[in-house]
């Protein structure tokens, strides 16, 4: 029986795989994609990025924490929340979203493999499922496998009391009390939901500086409003050794200074760990380093030219919305299509509760570059739409060059943060001026118009 061939496979139907895919079959390529038994849409629909912020957007709307700055901190929008009651918000979610990328796939032409891939070698990949194996065969190869949440072999992992990120289910109720050890990205967000929903947290990092790569007064209104929450920072301080007390039905986390932090559970959220490890890459003439991570180039390329690799896979920024382009740039670097790209201007979206967004240059990294600027600050507080949502803590920020005017960056805490910094993102891709907003007309009243305030307090700053 003679292999199928296809001008690309794609390993993984994450947001890097999908927009590959369809991007070289809308070039009228044969494409085909594996992925996992149940898992199209990759972690990011599953485990990931879509169920976190359907969690998030149910605390919301369960808790009424939207309005409690109209109603007082004593309103809540329902009783005791459960876990079952965010699972069915996420698993309702989760079905509507798998249905509309296996649709997307079908229109376009996309063959769909289900099971686990491995190379054979550098263009042949087995298939392997409970039906059996079959070998295909690709001119060009895109992984885009994703993650997993790290583990250390330290953690007596249970998935009841002590679980990793893609094990929340498994606590069966919120805790009153929980450690979450990682302040990363991933750490912050579930720090601030546990804390919404009445958790008292410990979030514990062995850095003594969080999101290095944000605005260091974003970070630090970020911490202020989670410890408001009742979360309670651990940070330089690295786990020693994590247990459980049977008798009293709790978790401890002992660290190297000597403290030992009681709680009735805990989510280890250290960084996530590559799946090329899962894959043979060594088949195919690759190397993944100790993160199950592959390094690429500007164009998405491995070692092997015609391997190319994006998404979670390759690191850094490791978003969704990156993951996307990435795999579009990846296709069109492949078969020669004409694409642009502003890797520089990527907007980053962070959904803490409040959540935090940003695209373009920090204070920081225009300091150290020498690059004058000016900032201009708009408080929510200031802004009768923030009033109506009930979000008395958000501030946009806007950083500009004193002599141009040109805008250089935009910092957004709050609700819709990472909706209203694409307004920014677009007047920074044009290489606009921060006077575009004094001079514009923004709808009343919208959280938009916070950059109407912003330009105007930067520039009263000239």
């Amino acid at each position: 029986m003679s292999i199928p061939t296809y001008d690309m496979i794609v390993i993984g139907s994450g947001p890097a795989g999908q927009k590959a895919a369809i991007a070289a079959a809308k070039a009228r390529k044969r494409v085909a994609v594996i992925d996992r038994t149940s898992m199209i849409g990759g972690v990011c629909v599953h485990t990931g990025t879509i169920p976190s912020k359907a969690v998030r957007e149910a605390i919301f709307q369960l808790t009424g924490l939207a309005v409690k700055a109209i109603y007082g901190d004593s309103y809540r929008g329902s009783g005791e929340i459960s876990v079952d009651d965010l699972s069915f918000r996420v698993n309702h979610i989760i079905g509507r979203e798998t249905q509309v990328i296996r649709a997307q796939l079908k229109r376009n032409g996309v063959a769909i493999y289900e099971g686990s891939a491995q190379f054979l070698d550098a263009h042949n990949i087995q298939v392997r499922n409970e039906n059996g194996d079959i070998n295909v065969e690709a001119n060009k190869i895109l992984i885009a496998c994703g993650t997993r949440p790290a583990h250390s072999a330290g953690i007596p992992f249970d998935d009841h009391q002590i679980v990793d990120t893609d094990h929340l289910s498994g606590l069966g109720q919120i805790p009153k009390e929980i450690i979450i050890v990682g302040a990363g990205v991933v750490g912050l967000e579930y720090a601030s939901f546990m804390a919404a929903l009445g958790a008292e947290v410990t979030l514990i990092d062995q850095r003594s500086i969080i999101l290095d790569f944000v605005d260091r007064e974003i970070v630090e209104a970020l911490c202020y409003h989670l410890r408001q929450l009742g979360v309670t920072f651990r940070l330089g301080e690295k786990v020693t050794h994590v247990g459980t007390d049977a008798t009293r039905n709790r978790v401890f986390a002992e660290l190297e200074s000597g403290k030992k932090v009681l709680s009735d559970a805990l989510m280890y959220a250290v960084g996530r760990q590559g799946n090329a490890d899962q894959l043979h890459v060594e088949a195919a003439g690759l190397r993944c380093d100790p993160r199950g991570h592959l390094k690429v180039n500007e164009f998405y390329q491995t070692e092997i030219p015609h391997i190319y690799a994006a998404g979670d896979v390759i690191g850094f920024p490791a978003l969704a919305s990156t993951s996307l382009e990435q795999g579009r740039l990846a296709a069109s670097h492949m078969f020669g299509i004409p694409f642009e790209s502003m890797p520089a201007l990527f907007p980053y979206g962070i959904y803490t509760i409040p959540e935090v967004s940003m695209v373009g240059e920090t204070e920081e990294t225009l300091t150290s570059h020498r690059i004058p600027y000016e900032v201009g600050m708009a408080k929510y507080s200031e802004l009768a739409k923030s009033m109506m949502l009930g979000d008395e803590v958000g501030m946009l920020k806007l950083l500009f060059d004193p002599q141009t005017r040109k805008l250089l960056g935009i910092h957004g805490i709050g609700q819709r943060a990472t909706e209203i910094i694409h307004i920014g993102q677009a007047v920074l891709f044009y290489g606009g001026s921060v006077e575009y907003f004094r001079d514009m007309v923004f709808n009343y009243p919208t959280l938009a118009e916070a950059y109407k305030v912003a330009a105007l307090d930067g520039l009263n700053k000239l």
